[in-house]
C-alpha cells in the first residue's frame, strides 16, 4: 500500500451506515467535522482522499469523514447529494456549508475558515472579502435571469421563495436558481453585496430587481414580461434536445466524467460500440432533469434515445448488447 493511502486510513474516518454517521455527528459536535461523499469508481474523488489526509494532517482539531455516497443511500438522499466528489461542513451537529466537486484549494480555505471559526487577522478578511465578492458576481451573472431562494423551484423552502417561482412560472420567464441554504457565505454576502437584506432575490443580466414585493409590483404594471427573458416551452425545448444529436444520452456528468455508477457503466457500453454520441448533464438543468422524465415516462437517469425516440436506461442497453441488437439501433437500422 502507498503511503498517502495508508496516511487517509490512519486520520480519515470511513463511515458505512447511517447510525454511523448519526454517531459521528454527535460524537463530533463541538469541533468542525468534514464529510465527503465519494465513489471508489471516480478518479476525482480518489485524488480528493488524498487531499483530505492531508488536510486531516495540518488540522488535528478537525475531524475528516468519507462516505460512499452510493452506499449509503439514505444520507445521500438526506442532504441531497447528486453527484460526487461533495463535502459537507458540520458543526454542533448542524450542516453549516457545502462544496460541490474536485476543487482541492476551496476545500482547503474553507476547512482553514471554518476551523479558525471568526478568528482571522485583517489581512486574511479583506482577501476572503474580496474573493466572495469575485464569486457573488460570478453567480449573479451565472444567467440571464438568476433567482436566490431557499430551496430550489422544485421544492422551495419558504412562502415567499414558493410565490415567486409561481410568478415567474406563469409568466414563462426562463431562469436558474440558487439556494442560498447550500452555502452559508452566499447567504449572508449577498445581502451586503447587493444591500438588500431578504430572500428570495431576482437579478436580470447581473442587475438586481428586488423580492418578492417588487416583483408583484411590476407583475401588476405588467412590466415584469418586459425585464425578464421567456423561456421556450419546455416540451419544445426537450424535443430539441432529444433531436440534438441522432444518438443522446442524458446522463449525470459528460463524456469526460461521469457522476453516477450507471452513468459510467452506460457510457463504457456505448464507447465499446464506436458510435458517435452526444451527451447532456441532467445535474446542469434541473428542469430538463425533471421535465424528461414527464416527457418520455422514464423516471430514472441514464436515459438514451436514438432520432428523438426514447430507447431505455442502463438495463436495456445491457440487454440489447447482449442480444447484439445494440449497434443496429444506434446506427438507425431498427
Amino acid at each position: 500500500m502507498a503511503a498517502g493511502a495508508a496516511d487517509a486510513v490512519a486520520t480519515v474516518a470511513e463511515v458505512g451506515s447511517a447510525q454511523q454517521f448519526e454517531e459521528h455527528l454527535r460524537l463530533k459536535a463541538k469541533s468542525l467535522l468534514v464529510v465527503h461523499f465519494w465513489a471508489p469508481w471516480a478518479p476525482q474523488c480518489v485524488q480528493m482522499n488524498d487531499v483530505m489526509a492531508e488536510l486531516a494532517k495540518e488540522h488535528p482539531q478537525v475531524s475528516f469523514v468519507k462516505l460512499e455516497a452510493e452506499a449509503v443511500p439514505e444520507i445521500s438522499e438526506k442532504y441531497e447529494i447528486s453527484s460526487v466528489p461533495t463535502f459537507l461542513f458540520f458543526k454542533n451537529s448542524q450542516k453549516i456549508d457545502r462544496l460541490d466537486g474536485a476543487h482541492a484549494p476551496e476545500l482547503t480555505k474553507k476547512v482553514q475558515r471554518h476551523a479558525s471559526s471568526s478568528s482571522f487577522p485583517p489581512s486574511a478578511n479583506e482577501y476572503l472579502k474580496e474573493d466572495l465578492n469575485l464569486r457573488l458576481k460570478k453567480l449573479i451573472h451565472a444567467a440571464p435571469c438568476m433567482l436566490f431562494m431557499k430551496g430550489t423551484p422544485q421544492e422551495p423552502r419558504c412562502g415567499f421563495s414558493k410565490q415567486m417561482v409561481e410568478i415567474l412560472h406563469k409568466h414563462d420567464i426562463q431562469f436558474s436558481s440558487f439556494d442560498i441554504f447550500s452555502d452559508e457565505e452566499v447567504r449572508q454576502g449577498l445581502k451586503t453585496y447587493s444591500n438588500w437584506p431578504t430572500y428570495p432575490q431576482l437579478y436580470v443580466s447581473g442587475e438586481l430587481i428586488g423580492g418578492l414585493d417588487i416583483i408583484k409590483e411590476l407583475e401588476a404594471s405588467q412590466e415584469l414580461d418586459t425585464i425578464c427573458p421567456k423561456a421556450p416551452k419546455l416540451e419544445e425545448r426537450l424535443k430539441v434536445l432529444t433531436n440534438k444529436a441522432s444518438v443522446m444520452l442524458f446522463m449525470k456528468g459528460n463524456k469526460q466524467e461521469a457522476k453516477c455508477g450507471f452513468s459510467k457503466q452506460i457510457l463504457e457500453i456505448l464507447n465499446s460500440t464506436s458510435v458517435e454520441f452526444e451527451t447532456f448533464d441532467i445535474l446542469e438543468d434541473e428542469e430538463v432533469r425533471q421535465g424528461l422524465k414527464v416527457y418520455s415516462n422514464w423516471p430514472t437517469y441514464p436515459q438514451l434515445y436514438v432520432k428523438g425516440e426514447l430507447v431505455g436506461g442502463l438495463d436495456i442497453v445491457k440487454e440489447l448488447k447482449e442480444n447484439g441488437e445494440l449497434l443496429p439501433i444506434l446506427r438507425g437500422e431498427n
